[in-house]
């Protein structure tokens, strides 16, 4: 099955599910989905980047602050969030993601989801999906401040890379 046929639930803008499509149609016609976004730090603290794969169907070849991807039809988030964590990153038995906040990206061109984000620590070894990944690496946090500005980022990923410091900062 391609990634355009996976199906997914489409909700409302309180994320109540309304129905299924593939994904594909859900694409094409910006129905709102869930997604979920998982920040991946390594044993000493460093931040998982990567740059995805010019095959996406959506963000090609943009760099990305996350691992992560939709939430499959009946799917929940806490599962979706360490699925795609473990696929993005090549490895298995990872810790479960720890749930921080949910937000609804909306990018004002008919491109809107829900939004679960995560953080995990992952110390294993990492072999990132190929399909999904073409470059990756363990960044410190003043490496990814100064990258914000050079390299060309997700816009969901960056929203919520914002929304995530702010959550850390209110704490």
């Amino acid at each position: 099955m391609s990634a355009a046929d996976e199906i997914l639930d489409i909700v409302d803008a309180d994320d109540r599910v309304i129905g299924r499509a593939p994904r594909g149609e859900v694409y094409a016609g910006g129905l709102r989905h869930r997604c979920v976004f998982v920040e991946a730090r390594d044993a000493r603290g460093r931040l998982f980047v990567h740059r995805r794969t010019a095959t996406k169907l959506v963000f090609p070849s943009l760099h990305d602050l996350f691992v992560g991807g939709v939430v499959g039809a009946g799917e929940s988030y806490d599962d979706a969030a360490l699925r795609e964590a473990e696929e993005e990153l090549g490895v298995s038995g990872l810790p479960r993601p720890e749930y921080l906040f949910k937000f609804l990206y909306d990018d004002g061109a008919g491109r809107s989801w829900w939004s679960a984000v995560y953080e995990v620590r992952c110390e294993l070894p990492v072999r990132p999906q190929a399909e999904e990944v073409a470059w990756h690496g363990f960044l410190a946090e003043e490496e990814v401040e100064r990258r914000l500005g050079e390299w060309e980022w997700v816009p969901d990923g960056l929203a919520a890379y914002e929304r995530l410091k702010a959550h850390r900062s209110a704490r």
